[in-house]
């Protein structure tokens, strides 16, 4: 097996080391609750650890597969994610041209220039070209009636779900010198910090946690961010081998991602409260779906990959 194999084999191994911690610390504040006692806090930190047992088996098998593997599951992730945003926004029948146009041909042409890594195209072709030509669509079917606010939900769905996204497997396309042929493993880096943190956030902001950030939208605290972001760097720190960052490095980038992720998460959050819902989808139970699982790393990937490209690009 090469070095890189190797390398994500043991990254694997070393998140579910991580889970089986998490789930040993959800079982014994279990066992200390009374007989018939329910925590719905403690119910759904174990929800979202036993639902990362197969997210980290599933990404971690995507990573073996190498460049393909990665991009048809983010591909697979941006189509089920644009279907899930789109669902709740509102839409009349002459949309339904450019809605199509969106799924079928500026979803693909995307991640197909992120494959070829044409990086002068993927970083401006949604919010240049696609900004333009939806609307434009739209308009020529000559219903006015809430225009802007259908054309400007399209748009964003693009923006989070297809063009931030993509900016996952493009990690791949950036060359660094000395890390040729481990740019896969920049992605599990990413993925791994930015959703344990967001997982650690939501154990201690609800363990420890007392001062709302947006006591309106969540009940994410200041204190449970705090905690997040230092544990994501901690971890960025064990798992700095991964990456072309060095151990200081790469807590810095772990802190940036986290940190970004976490308030974008807030942003997600203010758009579910609009439409009403608690979740995007009921694709995995007890969880949502793929916008609920991918949020922080929706608004963490881009800043990553930019900052990645400049300081060691």
């Amino acid at each position: 097996m090469s070095t890189t194999v190797n390398d994500i084999l043991l990254l694997a191994f070393a998140s579910f080391g991580i889970l089986v911690t998490m789930t040993f610390v959800g079982e014994v504040l279990r066992a200390k609750l009374a007989p018939g006692e329910v925590n719905p806090v403690l119910d759904t930190y174990m929800t979202r650890v036993q639902s990362w047992w197969g997210m980290v088996a599933f990404i971690g098998l995507a990573l073996l597969m190498g460049k393909i593997g990665v991009m048809v599951l983010f591909a697979f992730a941006s189509f089920a994610a644009l279907r899930e945003f789109l669902t709740l926004t509102t839409k009349a029948q002459a949309d339904h041209m450019s809605l199509a146009l969106a799924f079928f041909v500026v979803l693909p042409l995307q991640y197909v220039f992120v494959g070829f890594g044409l990086d002068r195209l993927y970083t401006v072709f949604i919010p240049v070209y696609a900004f333009l030509l939806l609307p434009i669509v739209s308009a020529l079917r000559g219903n006015a009636e809430r225009y802007l606010i259908r054309v400007a939900e399209t748009q964003w769905g693009l923006m989070i779900a297809v063009f931030c996204v993509s900016h996952v497997p493009a990690l791949m396309t950036i060359d660094i010198a000395g890390y040729a042929g481990r740019e896969v493993l920049m992605i599990a880096f990413l993925v791994i910090v930015v959703q344990l943190g967001d997982l650690l956030e939501y154990f201690f902001g609800r363990r420890i946690g007392k001062t709302r950030i947006a006591p309106g939208l969540s009940p994410k605290t200041w204190e449970g961010v705090i905690c997040g972001v230092v544990c994501a760097m901690l971890i960025g720190a064990l798992i700095n081998w991964t990456t072309p960052f060095g151990v200081f490095g790469a807590m810095a980038m772990a802190g940036l991602a986290s940190t970004v992720g976490m308030f974008g998460s807030l942003v997600f959050a203010a758009i579910k409260r609009d439409r009403g819902v608690k979740d995007w989808s009921h694709l995995i139970p007890g969880q949502g779906g793929f916008v609920d699982q991918l949020d922080s790393v929706i608004f963490a990937a881009p800043i990553f990959y930019h900052v990645t490209k400049y300081f060691y690009g």
